[in-house]
């Protein structure tokens, strides 16, 4: 586990992500120059013996270009569209520069429907691991073509973290259109400081963080700072970094100060652990009483019907749902055993009286202590 920047000189496997803000030339079609030198930076490291995935943004903004349009679009059935021409370009222009580099590259897209299914998030996860054994770069962005609202990840940065889970990363590098977080918002205080080092649990961090200003991108610093928090439970650290930085990449790797640090606060969680902490869209919501919330925080134990006091939602048996304490601040979710009407039926009794009130018992726990995980 990375613990300073002088681990990252020993890094095998890294996660970048590239903002819309950096790849599209403030609007005016894809930056091919600046693409074209953090391409060669990234094949550095795959011809030194390292592994690395790309997540990134620029095809609504490319297919805008192309198209001519200047404003973004709302409405669902052309904001899809203009990603589908958008695609074509930003794919080409990646696979153009690395095969100068003697690399292939691969395009994965991806739903939040895709990781949802613990099968597809598998076929996911061995699919990216096998290219990049091959040596070969994967490009990952989300698939707007196809994707609605409930199935967005909402930003590149989610996605990018939920990738560095997926494959085991040891490093997410995000690179943006500023020099890093600052403990206040730069644009208005003239003052603030870089951080230029943080535990990713430090809660400084989302209070300073700001919102995206630009047009182009859906992710901010907040959205950066909740994707290093996601990225931590596989005990990766992220580097949050200036793109238009000179070798931005290659001074990462050389430990260089730049930027800011987040540092995970554990080792990596279990596998299945990282995927239903991942999960963005959940089903329902469990209220739990103090003694639940106690017992789940500091035992690890399992979540007993006898401890929930309200269920919201609906939703069905080995759905993903939230448990939240009486102020509705949430402690954890997990893969429930009941369905909402069956909950509903049994919450704040006993497991022995389970199979009385629905005339049948599957599970003795409301969710068990292995599909459960802290958030």
């Amino acid at each position: 586990m990375i613990r300073s920047r002088g681990d990252l000189t020993s890094t095998k496997r890294w996660v970048v992500k590239i903002g819309s803000a950096l790849l599209t030339a403030d609007g005016k079609g894809l930056a091919r120059e600046s693409l074209s030198a953090w391409v060669q930076q990234m094949s550095d490291r795959v011809l030194a013996g390292k592994q690395l995935i790309l997540v990134s943004s620029g095809a609504v903004a490319e297919g805008m270009s192309r198209l001519g349009w200047q404003r973004r679009p709302t409405a669902l059935h052309e904001l899809q569209a203009v990603a589908a021409v958008g695609q074509m370009g930003l794919v080409r222009a990646y696979e153009t520069c690395f095969m100068k580099r003697g690399l292939h590259t691969a395009q994965v897209l991806l739903t939040h429907d895709d990781l949802m299914n613990r099968e597809r998030y598998l076929n996911a996860r061995s699919t990216l691991r096998t290219l990049m054994e091959l040596r070969v770069v994967p490009v990952v962005n989300e698939n707007d073509t196809v994707a609605n609202d409930e199935l967005r990840f909402g930003d590149n940065d989610t996605l990018a973290a939920l990738v560095a889970n997926l494959v085991d990363a040891e490093l997410l590098v995000l690179l943006t259109d500023q020099s890093g977080l600052f403990d206040a918002d730069p644009r208005f205080e003239p003052d603030a400081r870089l951080i230029s080092e943080s535990r990713v649990d430090n809660s400084l961090l989302e209070q300073v963080a700001g919102d995206s200003a630009s047009g182009f991108g859906r992710g901010g610093m907040a959205t950066k700072v909740r994707a290093a928090g996601i990225a931590a439970r596989s005990g990766a650290a992220t580097v949050i970094a200036p793109g238009r930085l000179d070798n931005v990449l290659n001074r990462i790797a050389i430990g260089e100060d730049i930027g800011t640090l987040l540092l995970p606060i554990q080792g990596p969680e279990a596998a299945r652990k990282r995927w239903l902490a991942g999960q963005l869209q959940v089903r329902g919501r469990l209220v739990l009483d103090a003694g639940a919330v106690r017992v789940l925080r500091e035992s690890g134990r399992s979540l007993l019907a006898v401890g929930v006091k309200e269920v919201v939602g609906n939703f069905s048996r080995g759905q993903v749902v939230s448990c939240v304490d009486e102020l509705g601040h949430e402690v954890a979710r997990g893969l429930v055993n009941y369905g909402s009407q069956e909950a509903s039926g049994i919450k704040g009794k006993p497991s022995s009286q389970i199979r009385e009130i629905l005339g049948y018992m599957d599970d003795e726990e409301l969710i068990h202590r292995d599909n459960l995980v802290l958030v």
